[in-house]
């Protein structure tokens, strides 16, 4: 028996496929997007340690793109998204956080999934570019019956559906700040 994850698209192209050749699934841009490579200020004059030392501050735009589907996942499960093992050699991008954790609760028909990143230098995306994976685990609120069907699966498969039947809880930071 497989776990089953249910998929509403949102835009054409993105449903995510499971490959035989990774454990982690490919997530796509569902935009054509360009981001903007970080900055370097003015070169500024420090101590540390008696020792002078020579920095530039540098900042960099944390961009949001859309991956163009919603999802509804197994009960007792929740999503870790993370960037392709070769974003940051290919295209110098990374998750600030270092992994995006979305959970079981997030699964209406409008929560959209997205990519939050930060490039190190200016990169494209085109519509359907894989540019993120993500894959399944227990949360920590499952219960001893979910981890026990856990156990007696067979992988996962997803389903596209046209309804998640869940209520939108209202996209990214919608627990609070706090």
């Amino acid at each position: 028996m497989k776990a089953k994850i249910k998929v509403k698209v949102l835009a054409l192209g993105c449903l995510p496929i499971i490959s035989n050749n990774g454990d982690w699934i490919d997530l796509k841009s569902s935009i054509d997007f360009d981001c903007h490579a970080a900055q370097s200020g003015t070169l500024k004059n420090t101590t540390i340690d008696s020792t002078k030392v020579k920095y530039r501050d540098v900042t960099t735009d944390v961009y949001k793109i859309p991956l163009g589907i919603a999802v509804k996942l197994p009960d007792g499960y929740e999503a870790i998204v993370g960037s392709r093992s070769s974003s940051s050699i290919k295209l110098n991008m990374f998750i600030p956080n270092g992994i995006g954790i979305i959970d079981n609760s997030y699964s209406g028909n409008n929560d959209e999934w997205n990519y939050i990143m930060s490039p190190l230098k200016a990169v494209s995306f085109k519509v359907g570019d894989r540019i993120c994976q993500f894959r399944i685990q227990l949360s920590q609120k499952a219960t001893i019956w979910q981890k026990i069907k856990w156990l007696f699966t067979s992988g996962i498969e997803i389903v596209e559906v046209e309804d998640l039947g869940n209520k939108n809880r209202g996209g990214l930071g919608s627990t609070g700040v706090n």
